[in-house]
């Protein structure tokens, strides 16, 4: 009797105790969650790796998910017009996405050199460099917006389209190159954000943009068809910017851009442009890649295929992006400790977030196998279309663990200033594998669109396997920037 009164005594104490463990957990969550949303500065060269990363990863991650929720949305409205707009929007934005590749290298090089300032306790020469890469991304904007403008419809033509698409979207290449300008600054003055470790404020500059492109797309479709949504999305992005620059010029943060900081300074633009040219180049290399299949699927299954194509890499990128978002935490982490002389750390952050995204991709990766019809059924009614895209989407999701991994391994050697070993893995993996096996398998197999899907997992799987490689070597523990 007197065991039992002390057993149910034991158990009378032991309940609430657990429950006051298990609330003071998901307290510490809800803690860490606001404090990462509301942008205070956070010294992340210290305290809990577990924590930082989440710091880091919640915004970035948020900030990019909505931005693939609108590219779901813009190609959901944009699918009301029929194959033809389908199949402009997916050309233009492969052959865009090499003004993308300079937004993100540059944005790369603001990141290594910012957070390694940051990490160093120097925000005067942090914000120095952020405005010396202002002023290389509106040269180089310049030139490319004039290229896009004058050349819209040759280069639709040269992706493969046939007369229809290029008559129909000529107009919405003109708008998208011509406003190429906000693409370039919301990327790059995110990427100083984010070395300086204010990842919110790059959240809340994004999810501007992206939901005034959200509600602007359809109304703007409805009244002047796909020409509306290449408005709405200029729009958008320049909302964005504004916003940025208002919080650089103006704002509270660490840093705060002076005039002082936009004298010309040579060292500094050199230290830029030899850290951005290969990050460029990583992701043209990259993007090149995308833009030859692309116009490989529209050559060997015609506008249907690429429409369906189109519509499946929608979807991969609306989960690859939250993805991107942890590995850009990681390369803060590793710039950061890198500047604080804390290696160890550096190394520790990206294992971590390493594992995280794969845990992440390997849940999309069964979504995709899996779920493929009803998520390409959501976009289009065509069934032709839709087994195109199911098709894509299964083949190209089964790899999706390793591109998570690769992801994370790539964006650390770009953290610490080593944009060249990412360079040369996306030179050999994407134009020395990916595109040879993909005509090998598509033309000389007669596989068609399955042999250019199945390029796409056995080139990242490459990627993964040997950015891990040259990450565990560690010579990016080296790297001045």
């Amino acid at each position: 009797m007197i065991k039992c009164v002390s057993v149910a005594s034991h158990l009378k104490n032991f309940i609430p105790l657990k429950l006051e463990k298990q609330n003071r957990r998901w307290a510490d969550v809800v803690a860490v969650i606001k404090m990462s949303l509301n942008g205070e500065e956070q010294d992340y060269t210290k305290g809990s790796i577990r924590k930082a990363v989440f710091l880091l990863a919640i915004p970035m991650i948020l900030e990019l998910s909505l931005e693939s929720v609108f590219a779901l949305v813009d190609m959901f409205f944009v699918g009301k017009l029929g194959q033809n707009a389908i199949a402009t929007v997916g050309l233009t934005e492969s052959v865009i996405t090499i003004i993308y590749s300079v937004a993100i290298g540059l944005s790369v090089a603001a990141t290594a050199i910012v957070s390694r300032r940051i990490g160093e306790k120097n925000p005067e020469d942090a914000a120095h460099a952020g405005a010396q890469s202002l002023i290389v991304a509106l040269i180089v904007t310049a030139i490319t917006s004039v290229v896009g403008v004058v050349f819209a419809a040759d280069i639709l033509h040269l992706m493969g389209a046939n007369k229809d698409v290029v008559k129909e979207g000529a107009i919405f290449t003109q708008i998208m190159f011509g406003g190429s300008m906000g693409i370039m600054l919301l990327f790059l003055i995110n990427g100083i954000f984010r070395g300086a470790g204010n990842a919110a404020m790059a959240m809340k500059s994004l999810w501007i943009a992206s939901i005034i492109n959200i509600i602007l797309c359809p109304i703007f479709i409805h009244f002047w068809g796909l020409k509306g949504a290449a408005i709405a999305t200029v729009i958008g992005r320049s909302s964005g910017v504004l916003y940025q620059c208002y919080h650089l010029f103006a704002g509270s943060g660490m840093l705060k851009f002076r005039k002082e900081h936009f004298k010309y300074d040579i060292p500094i633009i050199k230290s830029i442009i030899s850290i951005g040219w290969p990050a460029t180049f990583q992701f043209i290399i990259a993007s090149g890649s995308w833009i030859i299949l692309a116009k490989l699927v529209a050559e060997t299954g015609g506008t249907t295929a690429s429409a369906g194509y189109q519509i499946a890499i929608r979807n991969v990128i609306f989960f690859i992006l939250p993805a991107w978002g942890m590995s850009n935490a990681a390369a803060t982490l590793v710039g950061q400790n890198l500047g604080a002389k804390e290696i160890q750390r550096a190394e520790d952050s990206v294992m971590l977030v390493t594992k995280y995204n794969a845990i992440f991709m390997g849940f999309v990766m069964v979504l995709f196998v899996f779920f493929s019809r009803p998520i390409i059924s959501f976009f289009s009614h065509d069934e032709a279309v839709i087994a195109y895209g199911v098709s894509a989407l299964q083949i190209i999701g089964a790899g999706y663990i390793f591109y998570g991994i690769g992801m994370v391994m790539t964006q650390s050697l770009n953290g610490a200033g080593d944009t060249k070993t990412p360079t040369i893995i996306n030179f050999v993996c994407f134009w020395l594998i990916q595109i040879p096996l993909a005509y090998v398998l598509a033309k000389g197999l007669d596989l068609k669109t399955t042999g250019v899907f199945l390029a796409v997992p056995i080139a990242e799987v490459f990627i993964a396997l040997v950015a891990w490689y040259y990450f565990k070597k560690g010579k990016w523990k080296e790297v001045k920037v």
